[in-house]
């Protein structure tokens, strides 16, 4: 393979007979705003059999001319072209066309924006520039591509970056290194639908072609078939668009498309030419002496493609079984980019019958977009458009559901408007009526998630889910990682009361669980702007804060978004009594403050049993209900603090009195008939690391129901109750201010209605909707990270060359942790030995919890 120089961009242009436009064309070439020792043009003379070499030659002595003693057609004469050139990347301009001065470096910063973007299509005008040659791409069922809004007058409404099928060889750029490897131009093609089927080749194998307006060229469209019959044009676009299907298709399309493509091949050249196959039937009379009959060339020209086929058959064949062995994208997956498929591009009555009776009888259009669906502005209007998305949770799914199996279920909820949706939990699920599926893999059976990953075309991880299946982080799909809980800050307070090397264990394995998803992930969601900075610290010591990625988006929000945790955009409505007069101890008239949620040991609820031992000595009607205390995953034991908590309330003397701890969890369905009979919500905790960047979920609730809210001061919805007067934010471990705060939110009313007319100003942005806007937009147009490859999972951003190291080889990251079976049998050994047989018990019993 040839030695790439870096940065150089390898104009190939082919001349054929066109010594006059070639020259010109290179008279352009040298205008481009791009440095001259990074521009190498390299003419190739296709065997011309004139003096095109020679004028050539002498009109531009600085550029590389290449002779072929015959004529290669356009895919030989590029092919050789790209053979003789050095630059990272190939161009291949028709010699009739003209650039624009910003047509190479608009497309090298293109390249620029991802790199699995091996191709850059150009756009393309007429020569005055007004109207359109190329905007976009499209391929018929059949296999012949198409130039939607060709001629038409360019408004400018073609002028966004996006991705398509293929670009047109008139104006292309393509990675010399991507182009070698997946076979260049196919020379069995010859000329037309060359540029089709190399850009299918390339989605095909997971890699994308983008199309950007603002590298631009002007192109005179001469007739390049002018001086041969029509016929011979219309045997090779026969040809070349059978080739094309047969190489390209998945067997499931192929099966339907082939024969149906053969058939209304035969019917096309029958009906140009004006013949009637019926003159052969035994009931039609004729002349059987003569066994000769005559027919236009242009009616054989369709017989002798398809003779073609056959003869190249064993060729194609042994092409279509690499090409199909390294597939990367489904055709459903890439029949977003086919455009208009069901179109007959041709309009002879008797074709036009012929093609209705194809399509119906073949069921070609099965799973395609027709016409209508394709030309919708909805992006999530059409069956095309839909995408199966895989979200992977450790958490429980049914009526009693934590943090993280929430926010699933409402991710799941809104995309599955618009795409197939499987959640699969990896602990329990109930059965639930919901308009997605959901199933439970065990980590102990990683083989299980195979048949998910390999459904899916986006994968939505939470927690530990890559580390316990390889299938997942080995997967090829573009994969979202929800990283809304930093568990290894979490795992600093979780872990406080095991011995110092079990801790730091612990820690750090949350730490390398991170780094390895960091690593992995194509887009990322976080809760807040303050998690945000913090995310972008560790990515960037990841090496994911990089050229590639920066080039695509200066802002990095297409790389990491802020999704915070949300709330029904519905009112909520009480149903039935949850509180008063139903707990014993909680009368109609009582001033209730609830916490939402669980008790976990990082949590401060002494503080706040005291507050409301303190309050009550002054209002005895004060209580305060904790929602939550037996986790609804089983798996979860009951934390120290629970106890703890109790226990302080009972020697204050205002346990079941003032304070009263539910022996569950609430349903999630029936949690706003809890929170609609309060006053006041309540969340407080210590200030610490994990504090400063945690997103207290159950404050929500709060917004959501209106509850004027009392939180401590510190994170991230401390400091907006604080500063938007949503309530009152207090010191940490302050039981006077916290007394006083409660006191406040519970029988001041006027500091009660400001509060309450803050938070119905401030939850519009809460709901799930808006919190998950990034999600819902980026499936909609899912792409891999700017600094991946398709060839390998891992990112390699800044790949090592000559005196330079990789980016990521300057981290230290623990060794692949095992799976499954294997992956229970290391972490047992680890805890019997710092522990005994009881830490084995205990915690290898809970390795999947994460509480919130």
């Amino acid at each position: 393979m040839t030695e790439r120089r870096p940065g150089v961009v390898s104009v190939v242009l082919v001349n054929f007979r066109g010594a006059d436009d070639t020259i010109a064309c290179i008279s352009e070439l040298k205008k481009v705003d791009w440095p001259k020792e990074r521009l190498e043009i390299i003419v190739v003379e296709n065997g011309s059999g004139d003096d095109s070499a020679a004028r050539i030659r002498e009109a531009h002595r600085d550029i590389m001319l290449v002779k072929s003693k015959k004529n290669l057609g356009f895919t030989g004469g590029s092919n050789l072209g790209v053979a003789k050139s050095s630059g990272e990347f190939v161009a291949f301009l028709n010699n009739d066309a003209r650039p624009d001065a910003a047509w190479v470096r608009t497309a090298v910063q293109t390249f620029h924006q991802g790199r699995d973007i091996a191709a850059v299509a150009s756009k393309v005008l007429d020569w005055e520039g007004r109207k359109i040659d190329f905007v976009d791409s499209a391929v018929s069922w059949f296999g012949m591509g198409h130039k939607p809004h060709y001629l038409e007058p360019d408004d400018g409404s073609h002028d966004e970056a996006r991705d398509i099928l293929f670009g047109t060889g008139a104006a292309l750029f393509v990675r010399a290194e991507v182009f070698e490897q997946v076979g260049g131009f196919d020379e069995r093609l010859f000329m037309f639908y060359d540029d089709v089927d190399l850009g299918w080749r390339l989605n095909l194998l997971g890699w994308r072609v983008r199309y950007q307006p603002a590298s631009l060229a002007y192109h005179k469209h001469h007739a390049s078939m002018k001086d041969y019959g029509d016929f011979r044009e219309m045997y090779l676009l026969e040809r070349n668009a059978l080739y094309t299907i047969y190489k390209n298709l998945d067997d499931e399309s192929l099966n339907r498309a082939l024969p149906a493509a053969m058939s209304l091949i035969i019917r096309r050249s029958l009906a140009r030419g004006g013949v009637d196959s019926g003159v052969l039937d035994l009931r039609v009379p004729g002349d059987d002496s003569d066994p000769d009959m005559s027919i236009p060339k242009t009616s054989a020209a369709g017989a002798f493609a398809i003779d073609a086929f056959v003869d190249d058959l064993p060729s194609l064949t042994e092409t279509r079984r690499e090409l199909q062995a390294g597939r990367r994208r489904t055709d459903r997956e890439l029949s977003r980019l086919f455009g208009v498929t069901d179109t007959p591009l041709a309009d002879m009555p008797r074709y036009l019958d012929g093609y209705d009776a194809v399509v119906d009888a073949f069921a070609v259009m099965a799973g395609r977009p027709s016409s209508l669906e394709a030309s919708t502005e909805d992006p999530s209007a059409t069956a095309s458009n839909r995408r199966r998305i895989l979200i992977v949770t450790g958490d429980s799914f049914g009526k009693k559901m934590a943090g993280p199996a929430i926010r699933v279920w409402n991710m799941a909820l809104l995309l599955s408007k618009e795409h197939d949706v499987r959640v699969v939990s990896l602990t329990t699920a109930e059965t639930m009526e919901a308009p997605f599926d959901i199933e439970v893999v065990s980590p102990h059976f990683p083989a299980a998630m195979a048949r998910h990953e390999d459904w899916a075309d986006v994968i939505v991880v939470q927690g530990y889910a890559l580390q316990q299946f390889e299938v997942l982080e080995s997967t090829q799909k573009v994969l979202v990682v929800d990283i809304y809980d930093p568990m290894h800050l979490e795992q600093l307070e979780q872990g406080r009361e095991k011995d110092l090397d079990e801790w730091d264990d612990q820690i750090l394995g949350a730490a390398d669980s991170l780094n390895k998803q960091i690593g992995l992930g194509d887009f990322f969601l976080c809760a807040s702007e303050r998690q945000r900075l913090f995310w972008l610290g560790q990515m960037a010591a990841m090496g994911r804060i990089n050229a590639h990625n920066y080039s695509r988006d200066e802002s990095l929000n297409s790389l990491l978004a802020i999704a915070p945790f949300g709330l029904p955009d519905s009112e909520p409505v009480h149903t039935r009594r949850a509180l008063r007069g139903v707990v014993p101890g909680i009368g109609e008239d009582d001033k209730i403050v609830v916490w939402a949620g669980g008790l976990y040991n990082w949590f401060d609820p002494k503080t706040l049993v005291r507050a409301v031992a303190d309050l009550a000595t002054r209002r005895d009607d004060v209580r305060l209900f904790f929602m939550g205390t037996k986790h609804p995953n089983p798996d979860v034991p009951e934390m120290a603090i629970v106890a703890e908590t109790r226990d302080l309330a009972r020697q204050l003397g205002v346990l079941d009195k003032n304070v009263f701890l539910n022996d569950s969890w609430v349903d999630y369905e029936d949690r706003q008939n809890y929170l609609l009979e309060a006053d006041a919500g309540v969340s407080t905790h210590f200030t610490h690391v994990e504090t400063t960047f945690s997103f207290r979920t159950r404050i929500l609730d709060y917004l959501w129901t209106g509850l004027p809210i009392v939180s401590t001061r510190g994170d991230s919805f401390g400091d907006l109750v604080e500063s938007s007067g949503l309530g009152v934010a207090v010191p940490e471990l302050d039981v006077d201010a916290l007394s006083a705060a409660l006191e406040s939110m519970l029988y001041d009313d006027e500091a009660r209605a400001s509060a309450k007319r803050e938070i119905a100003a401030v939850r519009k942005q809460f709901v799930w909707e808006n919190a998950l806007a990034p999600l819902l937009e980026f499936c909609r147009q899912p792409v891999r990270a700017a600094d991946k490859t398709p060839r390998s999972s891992a990112p390699t951003p800044g790949a090592p060359g000559p005196g330079r190291r990789s980016a990521r080889s300057l981290i230290t990251v623990r060794p692949p942790r095992r799976h499954g079976l294997a992956h229970d049998a290391e972490r047992a050994l680890f805890y019997l030995r710092h522990g005994g047989v009881n830490a084995v018990y205990t915690r290898v019993r809970r390795r999947l919890i994460k509480p919130r």
